[in-house]
């Protein structure tokens, strides 16, 4: 596993015939700064990319109207992978693959937050639903995309865990070391990124997967080159091909730099 200390990535490049064509970014912590925003560098270099023919595609945890403006920064018009996987958009306005969790399942989960008296929030896609606009009216009427219980008490995480273990057909990763995010079964970044390759004729050897989550992590696996954050989690680190640095030191415009944008 390699590591990057270096922190200037002001080189120049030219060349042909790219290993990778698809560059999957999650968001926070990984394309967006501590200020949840593109740093100049950053979009510099992925402009780079994608002058030289690189598909880049968004890979979030947040849902649509969260993550779309981002791709509008960049004058995205690749596919785009948002609610963990869930949803997969052909171009940012054109959905193309949506899974939706069964809604018994979310009351399942709805009913361990009221017992655990935890922070919860659910996306639909008729919005987001936390304690203050819930309604157990909408559970069966709703189509439900993702639940999550947030919490910095590490003994209430244990036992929120513990509750999960006991529901079958839920995928539970993180976006931080404080929530769950729990996703369909089987669904994932790494899921929806091979759709994301099938709708542009690509292998996932193909693909240059960087996260800093465990729901990164799937992709991180799957991909032909999958890059951890310098602040990712450390399993992240531990099950990536390649560290970079950090969020707030450009580490994706490393990955482009000495990865993509180079001569095979």
């Amino acid at each position: 596993m390699a590591l990057y200390r270096e922190q200037n990535c002001n080189l120049e490049w030219s060349g042909t015939g790219l290993k990778y064509k698809l560059l999957a970014l999650d968001m926070d912590g990984t394309l967006l700064n501590s200020n949840h925003e593109i740093s100049p560098e950053t979009e510099h270099w992925l402009r780079k990319a994608m002058a030289a023919g690189v598909h880049v595609c968004l890979s979030t945890g947040r849902n649509y109207n969260e993550a779309v403006p981002y791709g509008k920064q960049l004058g995205l018009e690749t596919p785009m992978i948002t609610v963990n996987g869930s949803e997969v958009w052909r171009t940012p306005h054109e959905l193309y693959h949506r899974e939706l969790f069964d809604y018994r399942l979310i009351g399942q989960m709805y009913e361990i937050a009221r017992k655990m008296d935890v922070y919860f929030w659910a996306y639909a896609v008729e919005g987001l639903y936390k304690e203050d606009n819930w309604d157990p009216s909408l559970l069966e009427r709703n189509q439900w995309l993702k639940f999550g219980y947030t919490t910095e008490d590490d003994e209430l995480r244990h036992k929120i865990n513990m509750e999960l273990q006991n529901v079958n057909g839920l995928e539970i990763t993180n976006s931080s070391p404080y929530n769950f995010e729990i996703n369909p079964q089987g669904v994932n970044k790494a899921s929806g990124t091979a759709l994301v390759c099938d709708l542009l004729g690509i292998q996932m050897s193909e693909v240059v997967a960087v996260g800093d989550s465990l729901n990164d992590l799937a992709a991180i696996q799957a991909a032909g080159l999958g890059v951890a954050m310098g602040n990712a989690q450390l399993a992240v680190k531990e099950n990536a091909d390649v560290v970079t640095a950090s969020n707030d030191d450009d580490g994706i415009a490393l990955i482009i730099r000495d990865y993509i944008l180079t001569e095979e």
